[in-house]
């Protein structure tokens, strides 16, 4: 009964996630703390999993367990890039970095790339936190998913890695 439940909610959530999704994700070049850019287009022929998210969130928090394993499950088929905005600063993330032994990068946005994934806009101007954008080997948003009651399956338990699997998988 539990496999089924979870078999649901996934569907669940892809079908909550489809507004931002199945589109070329937009293209950016962030640096991270050391100066480093990061451009998704490096990571073509990868599934890129995009996480907009704040050091100071709990789920950002909890959800960065989840993130941790990604590396250890999918060796160089997934990469993982976290993007803050303000309010957080180069002191904030160093901290967070060090204190919570985080090894993905993480970029520094003023609001224009986060604006782009979620399509913010008058309408639209909330950009919730944490949010996961998962990106194919082509570069096409597949899924997103904000932190919810709904999604709490992404962000704290094994979706993420169904998912994962699921689009890793040999296409038969």
């Amino acid at each position: 009964m539990r496999r089924l439940f979870s078999v649901l909610l996934f569907f669940v959530c892809l079908v909550h996630a489809q507004d931002l999704s199945n589109r070329r994700a937009p293209g950016f070049s962030l640096p991270d703390s050391n100066l480093q850019q990061y451009d998704p287009q490096d990571y073509r022929g990868k599934v890129l999993l995009v996480e907009f998210m704040q050091t100071s969130c709990a789920h950002c928090q909890e959800f960065l367990k989840i993130l941790e394993q990604v590396p250890a499950r999918y060796g160089n088929k997934v990469a993982v890039l976290s993007i803050v905005n303000p309010p957080d600063t180069q002191t904030s993330v160093l901290r967070y970095i060090a204190e919570r032994k985080v090894l993905a990068p993480i970029l520094f946005d003023c609001g224009q790339v986060a604006a782009s994934y979620v399509k913010a806009g008058p309408q639209n101007s909330t950009i919730t936190i944490p949010h996961i954008f998962v990106i194919d080997a082509q570069g096409v948003i597949r899924s997103d998913f904000s932190y919810g009651p709904l999604t709490r399956g992404i962000f704290e338990g094994e979706d993420l890695f169904a998912l994962l699997d699921n689009m890793l998988r040999p296409k038969r």
